[in-house]
């Protein structure tokens, strides 16, 4: 067996977040290896709560469990894709839309998907099935009926009475599966319960069992009837030792367990200590795990009952409590230490990473390059050939994602003169790792670049190629550096960001606040969902705007993007050379992405904005800042974007015509500055 090479982590099932935990509390248990997490979304909900949360008394940041924040505190890289295929004879985890992921051991934690069926929305997977019950209106008067009278048919119906204390529900069983009690418990509820399995009018929620992802058939590993992947005691799948698997999407041929959130949790140490071993080349253990396992379940009012094979007890509130206690202790467990949370903030990244504007102005002042300068520059004696140069260290540990972000943040200088991109040259920085991990991490950077040039039918002409000669931070991904040269074609006279005139109206594309909320990220402050909005966004192209703003360009007298400096930094180089003019800026349009104002109340801010902060100087002069005026509002003025918005100055009628028509929000407007 080998020893070194690339682990991935595919799926983030309860096995695997508690992978990251145990890496995260005791990093010297962390294999040697390269370590990548793929996961579809950023979090994972709990199963243990999942009935609270529908029954309406958690939160659903109260259950979700982040996975990248938990990446971060591993060192593991983790990658938001969806997973649909897998060659395990060329080892390769294929992704929708994306290059498939090389690997020398791979860990299954996929979870599982209700056996499909035309009767209903299958209550897995688990993302689809809330968002179903969101839309859902509790008035119906149709009533809404669940299918499959197991633990988890049992447990949903009974959060649905608790959530909709009037509307019909009926509990679909097979003849004669529930006893007595239960069935006076559900008639105490006033849910009914039928065996009827003739066409139902109303909604209905599919509980009747589940089998691994489908994708699983088309890999040629050995799997149970369900589907599920068959493993050994070590979770080791059967034929393939460079193969584990766990959770809900596998089964121990010799001990097995139904799909259960009990022996996903419980498989995580074993899974562990395996994992750990094999990168290693040590001997593994066998698991034993135990005949049965206790189940606690909630009733429609304070109380539940526990089962433990054929035995029950309940229902009692005691029972109710000890599951609270359980089902917090656990997501308790997840949560960053205070200490980490309270340490020094590292050195931001991204365009957070661009040197101070006194710093770098003073320097180009002392080899004769200041003066005003531009987003890019013409070629000599190619008038209609614009150029320009961008980079930055990764921003995050996906490098497909990061070579996206940095070529859509490089190409921004140009959509901010009109000039569409054409051509780019790519200058990459690898980390010192072995050779076989630079080709992938060289592989997804190129590929996540291409893919922004892609969508602009511009083509990647060349490029170049250096190793890094500083230590490889961990991940390794992180360690990848990326600078562009992006060349675009403007066939009428490019947009400059001085050509500000009084009545202009201030325009904005997107909103503020990445770079407060990756420095909250690296604290654990930032929430998932607030990272994830602002990231969805950032990855996608602005390149569209120039088509939009094309039939209106003579209306447009400047424009900028906003990056680095912050819009307050950016907005000041438009006025350096407009000495007559005043802008006025409307605090309360400024657009912040969602968590960005609520981090800088409680001071957290980026490792740049201190120097940003001496653009606040321009409120002191021809920048007016109206209505709104606040700490936190004063530092989304300064704070550095990545991916930002472009920031365009232009009549009235222009702006009447952009902000009904796309993104654009008024944001201000200048006049000329009275005597």
């Amino acid at each position: 067996m080998t020893t070194g090479g690339t682990l991935l982590l595919a799926g983030g099932g309860h096995s695997h977040a508690l992978l990251l935990k145990r890496w995260a509390m005791q990093p010297e248990r962390r294999p040697p290896q390269s370590i990548t997490l793929v996961n579809r979304c950023s979090t994972a909900l709990y199963s243990g709560m999942v009935p609270g949360l529908i029954a309406g008394l958690y939160q659903r940041d109260e259950l979700a469990l982040d996975l990248r924040q938990l990446c971060d505190r591993a060192g593991v890289a983790f990658v938001e894709a969806e997973i649909t295929g897998l060659n395990p004879e060329q080892n390769l985890l294929h992704l929708r839309d994306r290059p498939a992921l090389h690997f020398n051991w791979l860990s299954l934690d996929v979870g599982a998907v209700s056996r499909p069926s035309a009767a209903g929305v299958p209550i897995k997977p688990l993302e689809a099935s809330l968002s179903f019950l969101e839309s859902e209106d509790p008035s119906d008067p149709n009533p809404l009926r669940v299918i499959g009278a197991g633990a988890a048919g049992l447990e949903v119906v009974l959060a649905l009475r608790r959530r909709w204390p009037k509307r019909e529900l009926k509990l679909q069983q097979r003849r004669g599966q529930l006893d007595l009690a239960v069935q006076r418990v559900l008639q105490k509820a006033n849910i009914e319960v039928t065996d009827d399995d003739n066409h139902h009018n109303g909604p209905s929620l599919l509980c009747t069992g589940s089998q691994g992802p489908a994708w699983l058939a088309t890999t040629g590993l050995p799997l149970a009837p369900d589907g599920r992947v068959r493993t050994d005691r070590h979770l080791r799948v059967e034929g393939h030792p460079c193969l584990f698997a766990s959770g809900d999407c596998a089964v121990i041929s010799a001990s097995p367990r139904p799909a259960s959130g009990v022996w996903a949790v419980r498989a995580g140490r074993p899974l562990a200590i395996n994992l750990e071993a094999a990168c290693k080349g040590q001997p593994l253990r066998p698991w034993h795990p135990q005949r049965k396992a206790l189940q606690l379940i909630g009733s429609h009012e304070d109380a539940a009952w526990a089962r433990w094979g054929g035995w029950r007890l309940g229902p009692s509130r005691l029972l109710w409590h000890l599951k609270q206690r359980i089902d917090r202790a656990f997501m308790n467990g997840f949560l960053q230490p205070a200490a980490m949370a309270d340490s020094a903030p590292m050195a931001c990244r991204g365009c957070a990473a661009k040197l101070p504007a006194q710093s770098l102005a003073a320097s180009l002042e002392r080899v004769g390059l200041g003066g005003q300068p531009e987003d890019a520059a013409h070629l000599a004696g190619q008038p209609g050939l614009l150029q320009s140069v961008d980079g930055f260290p990764a921003l995050v540990s996906d490098p497909w994602l990061n070579g996206r972000l940095t070529a859509l943040h490089a190409c921004s200088d140009l959509w901010a003169c009109g000039a569409p991109v054409s051509s780019a040259m790519a200058t990459i920085t690898l980390p010192m790792v072995s050779a076989d991990e630079q080709q992938e991490l060289l592989v997804q950077t190129l590929a996540g670049i291409r893919s922004v040039l892609d969508e602009q039918c511009a083509e990647l002409i060349g490029g170049h190629t250096m190793e890094s000669r500083s230590t490889s931070p961990l991940p390794a991904s992180l360690g990848v550096q990326i600078t562009l040269t992006v060349n675009g074609n403007s066939p009428q006279s490019p947009w400059l960001k001085t050509g500000l005139r009084p009545g202009d109206a201030l325009l904005i594309s997107r909103p503020l606040g990445t770079g407060v909320l990756f420095a909250g990220a690296m604290s654990g402050a930032t929430k998932a969902a607030d990272l994830d909005t602002a990231l969805q966004t950032m990855a996608c192209s602005q390149h569209t705007l120039l088509e939009q703003i094309e039939p209106i360009r003579g209306g447009i007298h400047a424009c900028t993007d906003i990056t680095g400096f912050g819009l307050l930094g950016h907005l000041g180089e438009m006025l350096q050379n407009s000495p007559g003019l005043t802008v006025e800026l409307e605090g309360s349009a400024i657009p912040a992405y969602p968590g960005a104002l609520e981090l800088f109340e409680r001071g957290i801010s980026s490792t740049l904005a201190p120097s940003n902060r001496a653009a606040w100087r321009w409120l002191e002069g021809p920048v007016q800042l109206r209505d709104h005026e606040s700490p936190a509002l004063l530092e989304l003025l300064v704070d550095p974007q990545t991916c930002g918005p472009l920031l365009l100055a232009c009549t009235s009628k222009a702006a009447t015509q952009l902000t009904r028509n796309g993104p654009w929000l008024q944001i201000g407007n200048t006049t000329a500055a009275h005597d």
